[in-house]
């Protein structure tokens, strides 16, 4: 049974709007989730257009569309070059990705991605299998530690942070979201326990689904799928995403290194359509705080 929506989706009108669909075009959602994006793309095809929609997470596929012109892949957006090409598609006319996780993953306690309430340290993305938050938590080394929680949650004191946990763990293994917070109390700053804990929190689901990774295949898949006039949308929700997803817009490289020909002219596969972040209006983060951090970018895909 569907899961009607889960997810309030981000900038609806202004994500729509910068993909500029064609009717019959064909479009990938790279991160399906509670569907709303999906859904509205859906509203602008024709019967001859058609939307590939991905997510690895069990619970988004429960919510597909049940559309003859929208195919679910059950998949993680990091091979979506391979997936379409399985189902005979070369190029797209539009790519979409929101990076946000889920309002539902949040408010689905046992999922273990909230530090608010308790529940097993899971965090994963695809539950079908593999390695857990708390077998981060309980194997990393200090330094393993100290580095994801600077690189990924953008943390000061990040060595401390690293020694509360392995002292908590010499005692007994960390397990839960609630026992973690325990673990780290010594070092959470009383005024700004919210903000720390989500950025902790931030680091351990990235490093454990391998977000950062996955993005930067994504994109770089983006650049060979897109055809010319294509767009590329896509919507961030932290520093070390947008600083990415920037970069490779203007350079068409992760690392934002813009090559130039034998001329001196910069060559890059897209024209930015944005030059400055889009954020949502003040109505939208009052209707839906979880908006607030968002970031949109917009690139337009170059003929060759």
């Amino acid at each position: 049974m569907a899961i009607e929506t889960y997810h309030i989706p981000v900038m609806l009108d202004e994500c729509i709007s910068a993909l500029n669909i064609k009717p019959n075009g064909i479009y990938v959602d790279l991160t399906m989730g509670g569907g709303g994006h999906t859904r509205e793309i859906l509203k602008h095809l024709g019967p001859e257009g058609h939307l590939y929609s991905l997510d690895q997470d069990p619970d988004a596929e429960a919510n597909a569309p049940q559309d003859p012109r929208h195919t679910f892949v059950a998949s993680n957006f990091r091979f979506v070059r391979g997936a379409l090409r399985l189902r005979g598609v070369e190029h797209v006319d539009g790519i979409l990705a929101d990076l946000g996780v889920s309002s539902h993953h949040f408010d689905a306690k046992h999922r273990g991605f909230s530090f608010r309430g308790e529940a097993l340290l899971d965090m994963r993305m695809n539950t079908r299998g593999g390695r857990t938050a708390a077998d981060i938590i309980n194997t990393y080394t200090n330094d393993a530690l100290a580095k994801i929680f600077s690189e990924y949650g953008e943390l000061d004191t990040t060595w401390k942070i690293a020694n509360c946990i392995e002292r908590a763990r010499t005692e007994k293994p960390i397990t839960t979201t609630a026992e973690l917070v325990e673990a780290v109390k010594p070092c959470t700053p009383p005024k700004d326990e919210a903000k720390f804990l989500t950025k902790l929190f931030q680091a351990i689901r990235i490093e454990l689904n391998g977000e950062i990774e996955a993005l930067k295949m994504a994109l770089e898949q983006s650049a060979k799928l897109l055809s010319p006039e294509g767009r590329l949308v896509v919507m961030s929700y932290h520093s070390l995403e947008d600083r990415l997803v920037k970069n490779f817009m203007r350079s068409g490289n992760c690392e934002g290194v813009i090559e130039k020909d034998f001329f001196g002219r910069a060559t890059t596969p897209f024209k930015v359509i944005s030059r400055k972040a889009i954020v949502p209006s003040d109505e939208e983060i009052t209707t839906n705080p979880r908006s607030r951090s968002a970031k949109l970018r917009v690139a337009e895909k170059l003929a060759e």
